[in-house]
């Protein structure tokens, strides 16, 4: 009997897998979050302002990626189902990393959240189907509002605005409107969408998979900076005017010390 074959044998390695990865996941993590260089540290690059956009911004995504893997599982048929699974592992993997697993609660997420289908997809060439599947794919449905319980939460704490949603969910309608009308896979209607958004056309740029992230990050990387030079060069401004009057208002006291 071959053992490799059976599904015993390959639910112990998958779940073996994960947590081997998801153990140095978790270690490359905390050495980046308690690292003290200043490479690593947002706030030497970035206003404050910024800093609480783009965690505001990180929420949303999170819930979105979660939200599109239940979507891809149920509704889209696609012949690059490796790239899918692939997505699905990486995801599972992101969120293994960063929720904290100290409880048992959690921790019955974190087993819940192993790929078994996936993986058996890339490791064993075809698709486990059973109840454990049918477990993970609804256990994305409580991450999609833990995610979302997360940004109201941040926002609030910080007396921040929700502007930032109905930003976000225009381009996120505009990305699954963009696959439906246009017949783009997930990444192509990425690339479109975020170039429209940015104002650098409406096209995909780049032949390859590497190619069109590569479009993404330079997109997205510019989009970031340029909003920080704008909130730079404000800030500049600003108090170089109140220096000013500050300057002027230490004149009229001094004079009026004097006379």
């Amino acid at each position: 009997m071959d053992i490799i074959n059976q599904p015993l044998f390959q639910f112990f390695v998958e779940l073996i897998l994960f947590l081997v990865l998801t153990a140095i996941g978790t270690f490359i993590y905390k050495k980046i979050i308690n690292s003290d260089n200043k490479y690593l540290n947002p706030e030497e690059f970035l206003p404050q302002d910024e800093i609480h956009t783009l965690k505001q911004v990180l929420y949303l995504i999170m819930m979105a990626l979660c939200f599109a893997n239940l979507l891809y599982s149920f509704i889209f048929v696609s012949t690059d189902y490796f790239y899918l699974t692939l997505f699905d592992i990486a995801l599972s993997l992101a969120i293994a990393i960063t929720i904290d697993k100290s409880t048992l609660k959690n921790k019955v997420l974190y087993i819940l959240l192993v790929p078994f289908g996936s993986l058996s997809y890339i490791f064993f060439g075809y698709t486990l189907v059973g109840l454990i599947d049918l477990i993970h794919i609804p256990i994305f449905l409580y991450f999609v509002k833990y995610y979302y319980d997360r940004f109201n939460y941040y926002t609030k704490s910080h007396g921040l605005s929700i502007t930032i949603i109905l930003l976000f969910s225009i381009v996120l309608f505009s990305f699954f409107l963009t696959q439906l009308t246009e017949g783009k896979d997930a990444l192509d209607s990425l690339v479109m969408v975020s170039n429209a958004f940015t104002s650098n056309g409406y096209a995909v740029l780049g032949n390859s998979i590497p190619g069109k992230i590569n479009s993404l990050f330079l997109v997205w990387g510019g989009y970031i900076i340029s909003g920080v030079a704008t909130s730079t060069l404000t800030a500049a401004i600003l108090i170089k005017h109140f220096n000013r009057r500050v300057e002027k208002l230490e004149r009229i006291i001094e004079d009026g010390g004097e006379e």
